[in-house]
């Protein structure tokens, strides 16, 4: 027992030499490794904010690289200190396993946020249609993007419901154009149909000239012959317009004597 005991006195200052050198560059490793981590991680979040990227999404990919870095460096400082960390990394991976499996739903739905910040189809205020919604684009959150339809409700639509269909964004450009498909007896006066869609166009401030209007017959339908009418106006005009020429167009032609077919149906009776 005193021999033991000897041996592990005159043998203290050997392990405390070995052991305390591994522990002194493990601190060292653990404390340089979070200050880098963190480093890179407030750098990742002021290149995400540099580029207008929402402040949400940006903090919690801050957080998750942060926290990511932070695991590489805990497993790097254990194998200085001398522990086997091949199992913490098993378990690690299975953790990570069962949780994607558990949460892949919301990791779809995030993984689809990433790339509406990456590629940026809209941003807040674009009316949009997305996701089988319309609406005015409200927020764009982690898991999420929340719209407001014309009639005030608020739809929040999945990331993943988002860009797994056809994104139409109304707001990008700075004009578009107005279609009307419009419809005359075969007894009108073709001549006289397009003036007065010429001057329909022509007393409207809000009609851009100088990107020219359309005036054609598209159809001999059953009933009656179809014009395409398409003039161009600033998005900001387009619904106004819409409604506006619409109503033009039948007071006008009303005025005019051009007859609007619609649908009729004639009854025969026959008496026995």
């Amino acid at each position: 027992m005193n021999e033991n005991m000897e041996q592990l006195i005159s043998q203290a200052p050997e392990y405390m030499a070995t052991y305390g050198i591994k522990i002194l560059l493990a601190i060292v490793i653990f404390f340089v490794g979070k200050w880098l981590a963190r480093t890179l991680a407030n750098l990742l979040n002021k290149g995400m904010a540099a580029r207008g990227v929402e402040a949400t999404i940006a903090r919690f990919t801050r957080n998750l690289v942060y926290y990511a870095l932070l695991t590489i460096v805990i497993i790097v400082t254990l194998g200085q200190i001398g522990i086997q960390t091949a199992s913490f990394v098993a378990i690690i991976g299975a953790a990570g396993l069962a949780v994607g499996l558990a949460l892949q739903g919301s990791l779809a739905n995030f993984a689809a946020g990433v790339l509406l910040i990456a590629f940026r189809p809209f941003k807040v205020g674009d009316f949009v249609e997305a996701g089988g919604t319309a609406g005015v684009v409200h927020e764009i959150s982690i898991f999420s993007t929340i719209l407001k339809t014309g009639d005030n409700k608020t739809v929040i639509i999945s990331n993943a419901g988002v860009m797994g269909g056809n994104i139409t964004n109304y707001s990008t450009e700075p004009q578009r154009r107005v279609d009307f498909v419009v419809g005359v007896g075969y007894s009108a006066d073709l001549d006289k149909v397009r003036k007065e869609l010429e001057a329909i166009a022509a007393e409207d401030s809000r009609v851009i000239a100088d990107r020219g209007i359309t005036i054609g017959v598209s159809e001999l339908a059953d009933s009656s012959v179809n014009f395409v009418f398409r003039i161009w106006v600033d998005t900001a005009d387009y619904w106004a317009v819409y409604f506006d020429t619409n109503e033009k167009i039948k007071k006008r032609f009303d005025a005019a004597g051009i007859e609007i077919p619609f649908p009729q149906m004639d009854v025969h009776v026959t008496q026995q």
